[in-house]
């Protein structure tokens, strides 16, 4: 990755990171968003908490998902739904997790950004 500044925050990028492999590890997520395990582990706490994202327990791991027609908070581009922008997003990216998957997204499985 280039150094110096990027157009997403590092929310958008764990929640990048999340769409495109839902049963990550925060070890995972860091080490691809180049942040600390704890400050993923924060990152994906606000997301939750806030509705960006929803953690489902699978066994002994999490599996996070994205919930539909949720769009971004800030005034610019409100109008704008996180999924889409995933999509956008996955369809460029890398996808290690082998593409984008999830729930909640009609014809394909996603997660999105936070603005």
């Amino acid at each position: 990755m280039a150094t110096g500044w990027t157009f997403l925050s590092n929310y958008g990028h764990v929640l990048i990171a999340l769409a495109q492999d839902p049963d990550a590890r925060m070890r995972d997520i860091a080490q691809r968003v180049g942040i600390t395990e704890r400050a993923v582990q924060q990152i994906v706490g606000e997301l939750v908490e806030q509705g960006y994202v929803d953690k489902v327990k699978t066994g002994r791991r999490n599996q996070y998902r994205l919930p539909t027609g949720t769009n971004f908070r800030h005034p610019l581009e409100a109008g704008v739904r996180i999924e889409d922008f995933v999509a956008l997003v996955a369809a460029h990216g890398e996808t290690p997790g082998g593409g984008v998957s999830g729930g909640g997204m009609p014809g394909r499985q996603a997660r999105a950004s936070h603005g």
